[in-house]
């Protein structure tokens, strides 16, 4: 246990603006609209472009289970490196956090597009293999890594009261699952087509025009998370003593609350992105009903919008930890039902689907809120202001959930006899559909189990502990 130093912080306004007003909608749309822009690539990456890869561009699921795994590697430098760069970054006018946003929203949004380019798929296959590498790492690893970390570290930035942050938590939550509804509902619809046979066709002139109009929706978001967010809470590190690297390493890996997150997020995101990644192909080929898909990524939205005004009020009088297990383990039970039923009806599984998307909808709107106590924590256990570090290698370890839901998405379709093809749709045999529909109702419910337990017996940070918590911070700011 570190001993506990003097934290030296100067809290200052910005010098080119008279007065800042008070936290308020602005600042929460913005913040909504930050997650907004980044989701709609990062979750259409996560739910088209493993199939784009395999049946349009004709690349087999275990190379591209490779890619996901290859640019992890990447992340492990460029997450960690970009929260270091950001703490110990000197404030700007803007902040230290939004010039940030506006610096990587063009980047970003161009690299994205390039990864959804149809005409590679004229090109030979170890140039495709090139082509695929490095869109993939140019835009996950370099540009979403240089605009997430410092949107993701920007919310202790815009105010210290835990009521506050907990809404800003809620609101990128929404933001996250208005994208999930445009990606999710609306881009089905217009990216397949079927066959004389009835089988659903994705196309990959559709899915460029797709990525072109999101690019374009994301830099509006970026501009208003830019314009309307304000930092309030601007730490000056002149004045601030900073941890060694071997103190620095030795705190993180000591933190029990932050390793506990970092084990909720890898299996919260196995568990969810490899059901997303495998509900393409469970709607396309054992359903046979691309339109209830849509319907069903509606519903997730539905779900945030209806739990949004209650989960203050739940994690007020529960705790975020505790609510958030028990709503887990309700999620788990409806999974489990769904995978020993073996529903055949595409709206019948929906129906019930709602009732799991509640369940976990609890954990999914306090996630960002659970890494603003863990930086609490660590401010508390060592003194120093280390947030946007504490962030990268959080945001490292959702990217190796991410990486490996996507890997054994990749490695899944290929073990289960899934058969590629490009440009026209093949007939999936039974025992292919089936193995889809089990690992998309399996994989959930023993994720979800893990989870809830992660929280219960090793996620230290209880409703009565951060009660505590805030009394030393509290502290610890009236000395200085």
């Amino acid at each position: 246990m570190f001993q506990m130093r003097k934290q030296k912080r100067r809290f200052v306004r910005k010098k080119s603006a008279p007065r800042i007003d008070l936290f308020g909608w602005k600042d929460k749309i913005a913040y909504m609209c930050g997650d907004f822009g980044n989701d709609f690539f990062f979750i259409l990456a996560s739910s088209f472009l493993m199939v784009f890869y395999t049946n349009v561009l004709g690349i087999p699921g275990a190379l591209v289970g490779t890619l996901f795994l290859v640019s992890r590697c990447v992340d492990a430098f460029t997450d960690i490196g970009m929260g270091r760069i950001v703490d110990r970054s000197q404030p700007t006018a803007a902040g230290r956090y939004r010039p940030w946003i506006k610096r990587m929203m063009i980047p970003v949004v161009t690299a994205g597009v390039l990864m959804f380019v149809p005409w590679v798929a004229n090109l030979p296959y170890g140039v495709r293999v090139a082509y695929i590498f490095i869109t993939y790492i140019l835009w996950g690893s370099f540009c979403y890594t240089g605009i997430n970390i410092p949107y993701g570290s920007m919310a202790s930035a815009i105010t210290d009261k835990p009521g506050e942050r907990a809404m800003l938590s809620t609101f990128r939550s929404i933001g996250a699952s208005l994208a999930g509804m445009f990606v999710g509902s609306l881009t089905p619809l217009f990216v397949y087509t079927t066959d004389a046979a009835g089988n659903q066709v994705l196309q990959g002139n559709r899915v460029f025009i797709v990525a072109c109009v999101f690019a374009l929706l994301a830099l509006i978001c970026y501009t208003i998370c830019y314009k309307w967010s304000t930092e309030r809470i601007i730490v000056d590190n002149s004045s601030q003593k900073q941890l060694s690297a071997k103190d620095l390493v030795k705190a993180l890996a000591t933190n029990r609350a932050l390793l506990s997150m970092i084990a909720a997020a890898i299996v919260s995101l196995l568990s969810m992105l490899l059901a997303q990644s495998m509900n393409m192909y469970l709607y396309m080929d054992y359903f046979k009903n691309i339109g209830a898909m849509s319907v069903a990524g509606m519903m997730m939205t539905v779900c945030t919008l209806l739990l949004a005004p209650f989960s203050g009020k739940i994690a007020a009088k529960f705790g975020k930890k505790e609510a958030s297990a028990v709503g887990l383990l309700f999620s788990a039970a409806i999974y489990a039902f769904l995978f020993i039923a073996r529903i055949q009806n595409a709206w019948v599984y929906c129906g019930i689907l709602l009732f799991a998307n509640l369940g976990s909808g609890i954990f999914n709107l306090m996630l960002w809120a659970f890494i603003s106590d863990v930086i609490d924590y660590q401010t508390v256990q060592t003194g120093s202001c280390d947030g946007g570090t504490v962030y990268g290698v959080y945001s490292f370890s959702r990217k190796i959930g991410q990486a490996l839901a996507g890997g054994l998405g990749g490695f899944v379709i290929s073990a289960i006899g899934y058969q590629v093809s490009t440009g026209q749709a093949i007939v999936q045999s039974a025992s292919v559909t089936n193995a889809i529909y089990s690992v998309t109702t399996g994989v959930p419910a023993i994720g979800f189990v893990i989870i809830a337990l992660i929280l219960i017996f090793w996620y230290p940070l209880s409703k009565k502990k951060m009660a505590e918590i805030k009394t030393k911070l509290d502290a610890m700011n009236k000395e200085v």
